[in-house]
């Protein structure tokens, strides 16, 4: 049996990256829902400095002694390909702002944590097992682990608000569906923003049917 090499190299699996993805975006949740900040508040924060940053991705390409400082402090969580393109970051603030401005606050905390976990944890496992192409530079395995990633986060979700019954289970099964579309979304825009966004609006839907929250 010929094994098809993977689409991208083990050594392309940039753990640290990943974890500063979940670390930052759990030590923002923890921010928030620990201080006093309303909803509307942070999202129109957060969409100042996603502006911020797009200006800042701008300015360094323009200028080659920022982008050399930026590449000395950010080379290590940047892909090779955001050296000289844009980076993650104001994506990320992005589609957080825009999930925060868009939705109902459990609905959009969701939609990040989607974004928190399942895009680190689908790109690593496509990465690392990877073999069979569904989209360019998606694979099976991928999607499979964003799907059992986005399932899991909604099942802890609904449980941390006590809503478990069948219909909870249901819900969970369709927003892991939800989470994995709209990251497989990510061929045409940016997964950071594609993420929340998409799947909030999914979750939506899928709350007027449910009536979860």
């Amino acid at each position: 049996m010929i094994i098809k090499p993977s689409f991208r190299m083990r050594d392309d699996l940039h753990i640290l990256r990943k974890l500063w993805h979940i670390g930052i975006g759990i030590l923002g949740l923890l921010f928030y829902a620990s201080s006093a900040i309303e909803q509307i508040q942070m999202a129109k924060a957060l969409l100042i400095f996603s502006f911020v940053a797009f200006l800042t991705e701008f300015t360094r390409f323009r200028v080659v002694k920022l982008n050399n400082t930026l590449l000395k402090i950010m080379g290590p969580l940047m892909r090779e390909s955001e050296r000289n393109g844009f980076s993650g970051l104001p994506y990320y603030a992005l589609g957080v702002s825009l999930s925060l401005l868009l939705y109902e606050e459990k609905i959009a905390i969701l939609s990040i944590l989607f974004l928190v976990f399942s895009d680190p944890i689908s790109s690593f496992f496509g990465i690392l097992l990877g073999r069979d192409k569904i989209l360019p530079n998606k694979s099976l395995q991928g999607a499979i682990a964003g799907f059992v990633t986005c399932y899991l986060t909604t099942l802890f979700y609904l449980r941390y608000y006590d809503y478990e019954s069948l219909n909870a289970l249901s819900f969970a099964i369709i927003a892991g569906l939800i989470g994995t579309i709209s990251e497989l979304m990510s061929v045409l825009i940016d997964d950071n923003l594609t993420i929340p966004v998409f799947s909030g609006l999914g979750l939506t839907i899928l709350n007027k049917l449910f009536l979860i929250f």
